[in-house]
């Protein structure tokens, strides 16, 4: 199969897939890429190979079609397509919740720069980094990239990378518990999908929509909430997102956790975990099992977090082997509920010690007051340097520098 004839399967194989007949397109690109001689056209089906298995959740399979681009990349010695091809391997990674992996590819992008095409990457390159060292819980590193992926988005005038950092930076400030700046970027995200959007794919609806409604169920708006929710999944649902499917349906058990319906929400957990487990999210899968232990909380029953099978040994060797300390923390902070319930005061005051010292760890205080951050909703406020602060601190107090690394600047930054 000659270079023409390739482009033509390519872009038939792309008609079936946006018109949402997906196995007929992968039954196209999987005959190119058998049939092929050109090593660029083999290239290319990959990448489509690559984003439809990662769109239906199967991350070992794009992981595998990352591995065969990056070997045709490499036979081609082209440094934009190993540019492309590294960032898919850091994608296929994070996807899988391998985040120290994911870092160490998307310095290897970084490090390719030159070219026209490789320097169009890099904001999406620093998105996956910045995914990448949230997962990690290294809050400052992940605040750093997503400031450059907003760079690059705004230098290049990609409406469509600025939608995917405003969602990122959501889940950031969900994390920290800053849930004004966490319904902001998804707002932000969704007027770029109402503003731009005409020809996008429905999957940037929806991810704004989820976003949003996570954000709302935190400020306890819990019929906004639902209703982002529902208006996801049914996109979702439509376009076979199973990834997304998965966290709509931890959001809707989280919803009616939150409206103490436990009897609506464990089923809900219980489907959401079934497709986690399939596609490989073991942090969705960690935070099913906060969500499973502050039900038992309500139900007062106890002992179940520790003696059922997602107990919390379950969870905190699973969260261990992730490196999510934000993770881990939340499991010391549940911990410590139950014993203050319990009135076991030799093991609570061994999970607030943990607590403080994942605090610690994290440098999860403010560089000014010293009181925790990501503890209660606050607002907080970054300064050039990603260093965090509450905004009362810096409108209080006032600063000439930076009081963690004593940069002079006090100029804001976009996030």
């Amino acid at each position: 199969m000659g270079q023409d004839q390739t482009k033509q399967q390519i872009e038939k194989g792309l008609k079936l897939y946006q018109s949402n007949d997906t196995e007929k397109a992968l039954y196209v690109w999987m005959k190119v890429l058998r049939k092929t001689s050109d090593p660029g056209g083999k290239f290319r089906v990959l990448g489509c190979l690559i984003t439809a298995h990662s769109e239906m959740g199967k991350y070992k399979e794009m992981l595998q079609y990352s591995l065969a681009q990056i070997n045709t990349a490499r036979e081609m010695e082209d440094p934009d397509y190993l540019t492309e091809g590294y960032l898919n391997l850091a994608r296929s990674n994070e996807k899988l919740c391998e985040f120290q992996k994911t870092v160490s590819y998307c310095e290897t992008c970084l490090n390719m720069q030159g070219t026209t095409v490789s320097l169009q990457l890099n904001g999406q390159v620093c998105l996956s980094m910045g995914n990448a060292y949230l997962g990690l819980s290294v809050f400052q590193k992940a605040l750093v990239s997503y400031e450059k992926a907003l760079r690059y988005a705004h230098n290049n005038d990609d409406k469509m990378l600025e939608c995917r950092v405003c969602c990122s930076l959501g889940n950031f400030y969900i994390q920290l518990k800053d849930y004004e700046k966490a319904l902001f970027f998804p707002c932000k995200a969704a007027e770029l999908v109402n503003d731009y959007g005409k020809g996008w794919s429905l999957k940037y609806r929806a991810m704004s929509q989820y976003h949003m409604s996570v954000a709302y169920r935190k400020l306890l708006r819990l019929a906004d909430a639902m209703e982002c929710c529902e208006e996801s999944m049914k996109i979702a649902l439509q376009h076979g997102d199973r990834p997304l499917q998965a966290l709509c349906l931890l959001n809707f058990a989280d919803i009616h956790r939150c409206q103490k319906d436990v009897d609506k929400a464990f089923p809900r957990y219980e489907s959401s975990m079934c497709i986690m487990s399939e596609i490989g999210n073991r942090l969705g899968q960690a935070s099913i099992y906060v969500g499973v232990g502050k039900c038992w909380i309500l139900q007062k029953e106890y002992d179940k977090m520790f003696s059922n099978s997602i107990s919390i040994s379950v969870v905190f060797d699973s969260l261990c082997a992730l490196l999510c300390q934000l993770c881990i923390l939340k499991v010391h902070s549940l911990c410590e509920g139950i014993y203050r319930c319990k009135e076991q005061q030799d093991e609570l005051r061994e999970q607030v010690v943990k607590f403080l010292q994942c605090v610690e760890e994290l440098e999860l205080y403010c560089g000014m007051c010293g009181e925790s951050i990501g503890e209660r909703n606050q607002q907080l406020q970054a300064l050039p340097c990603s260093h965090i602060f509450h905004l009362k601190c810096l409108q209080t107090n006032g600063t000439k520098g930076c009081p963690k690394c004593h940069r002079s600047s006090v100029k804001l930054g976009f996030v």
